[in-house]
């Protein structure tokens, strides 16, 4: 393809793409764009709510709006409801920034809504700009994604009817997923591929990949686990853009046919689903450059086993990556040129696996997927659905946190088990960004096996804030949202089955942050500013289990 590993198409370049290499697509990407720009400007505009981005002096509501003010006396307003997590904006949303002494100027895109804003120090110019082109890349392969979606006639059956059983329905159900990360305004930023390249490997895209296999000599090999023979998988982006480096790695001639999931960089096997290969591939994607570390491939294995013996009396499926490799080079693994092996449950009779962001992405009806199961598993009941969604997702969690292992369960990681539209099982993948407690393993008899990188912590909170933040202010907070909006439930008397199941907690300290303290979620807009971009930072928001004052 054309991608360098500085692309990052804006629309019109991307509009300019599509008259070479899919013409047919213009007119409904054009349609498209206004309510991808809306999303991202919405994302933006909830991170300046909430998230500690330098420069803000003050937020508070106007009646419906809500008003910024800056340091250097500059104001932003606009619709609250937009910048609520989780919102759906109209197509024409915008925000008004007015600086003293000057005029009003109505915002409609992100990219050049945040180059106005003019952030103060510690935020150098070339941040805000990187970022900005960040953003309207995002809006650009959102649009696009939104525009290449398949057109379905009145009756067709749901995603979920027509996948039910088949092994192939994980994959499916994951290339639904248009619109990525739910906060996160870089959602679609996938900086390093032209849109050539999205249109080829984008999982919403539903492009038909293989992945070469090249032969790397023994002595340059290192594997994990159960063991790889010296035979890496490539990423076909990856093959094209780093291969020519490597003259000692040998095409076998041996292609692996494969579905792209929705991280983009893991692909499912057509001839064996229940096979996964997680690979390295050179595009930043949200927030960081998708590789598989040399500490992957070491923690893999031997995090699975530790998760399969704490969650194994919890009924909780995790997906074993019993094997990685990686091409080492001058004595160094190298994290560019790596594999990891995993393995996913196969649905049965009836029954999908899906992770929760497909629950949420737009069915065959233009309705959110969870409407199918509400009308399959309950009749059309939403809140009989929710309280089986949470007590198969949150005794399991709480219960590994009480043993020392702090998930990090987002819309990606977790699998849902639905049979017949019921949540009926919880699985759980990808280790690398997880947790896991030495001392709160010790007291249950174990010990925490050696693992490389940041999965270790002695800090209870970190520990903590990993599944607080994600299962519980993004993935249960994304589904109850999306509930109340389909079908007018009330969102108290939904958190209130949730605390009934977080008071049941094994550990008192880990029940007292969940119901008594406001929730951590990750400030993702603040952490794209900052001097290191992949170091943590946490903002609070409000906790829907806390009682009133």
């Amino acid at each position: 393809m054309t991608g360098t590993p500085d692309a990052m198409p804006d629309p019109g370049q991307t509009r300019e793409a599509l008259r070479v290499h899919q013409p047919d697509l213009i007119n409904r990407y054009d349609a498209r764009l206004p309510g991808a720009r809306a999303a991202i400007l919405a994302r933006l505009w909830g991170a300046i709510n909430r998230e500690p981005i330098p420069g803000i002096a003050e937020r508070r509501a106007v009646g419906s709006d809500s008003l910024i003010t800056f340091t250097d006396g500059a104001r932003l307003i606009g619709a609250a409801s937009a910048a609520a997590a989780f919102a759906i904006p109209p197509d024409d949303l915008h925000l008004t920034l007015s600086r003293p002494g000057g005029g009003e100027t109505r915002h409609t895109d992100p990219a050049v809504l945040l180059r106005a804003l003019a952030l103060p120090v510690p935020v150098p110019a070339e941040r805000i700009d990187r970022f900005a082109k960040e953003l309207a890349n995002s809006v650009a392969n959102l649009a696009l994604g939104r525009a290449d979606q398949p057109f379905h006639p009145d009756g067709t059956p749901g995603l979920l009817a027509e996948w039910a059983g088949r092994p192939g329905a994980l994959a499916a159900l994951e290339q639904a997923v248009v619109d990525g990360h739910p906060l996160h305004p870089g959602c679609r930023t996938r900086s390093g591929m032209s849109t050539a390249d999205v249109l080829a490997y984008g999982p919403e895209h539903h492009p038909a990949m293989t992945l070469p296999v090249y032969e790397v000599p023994a002595d340059r090999w290192l594997s994990s686990g159960a063991g790889l023979a010296p035979r890496l998988p490539v990423h076909p982006w990856q093959a094209e853009h780093l291969l020519a480096e490597f003259g000692h790695l040998k095409l076998t001639g041996d292609r692996i046919a494969v579905a792209p999931l929705m991280s983009l960089r893991t692909l499912a096997s057509l001839s064996d689903p229940s096979r996964h290969y997680k690979t390295s591939i050179g595009v930043q994607m949200t927030s960081a450059v998708r590789q598989v570390s040399p500490a992957a491939v070491h923690n893999g294995p031997r995090v699975g086993a530790l998760l399969g013996q704490l969650g194994a009396d919890q009924g909780l499926a995790v997906c074993p990556e019993p094997a990685a490799g990686c091409v080492v080079h001058d004595g160094t693994p190298l994290g560019s040129l790596a594999v990891a092996l995993r393995r996913v449950p196969l649905p049965g009779p009836g029954e999908v696996w899906l992770p929760p962001a497909a629950l949420t992405a737009r069915n065959t009806d233009g309705r959110p997927v969870l409407v199918e199961a509400v009308t399959m598993g309950y009749g059309g009941h939403p809140v009989a659905f929710w309280r089986d969604l949470v007590n198969v997702v949150v005794p399991p969690l709480l219960m590994l946190l009480g043993r020392g292992v702090g998930l990090e369960a987002h819309g990606q990681n977790l699998l849902l088990r639905l049979a017949y539209g019921r949540p009926s099982g919880l699985g759980y993948r990808d280790f690398g960004g997880l947790r896991v407690h030495a001392g709160r393993l010790r007291r249950i008899g174990l010990e925490a096996p050696k693992l490389r990188g940041d999965l270790l912590t002695t800090d209870e909170d970190a520990l903590r804030a990993k599944v607080v933040a994600s299962a519980f202010a993004t993935v249960l907070s994304e589904l109850a949202a999306t509930l109340a909006r389909e079908y007018d439930t009330d969102p108290d008397s939904l958190w209130r089955m949730v605390a009934v199941r977080v008071d049941e907690a094994p550990d008192p300290l880990d029940r007292a942050a969940l119901l008594e303290a406001p929730w951590r979620m990750k400030a993702t807009t603040a952490m794209r500013l900052a001097a290191d971009p992949l170091t943590d930072i946490w903002t609070d928001v409000p906790n829907p289990l806390e009682a009133p004052a």
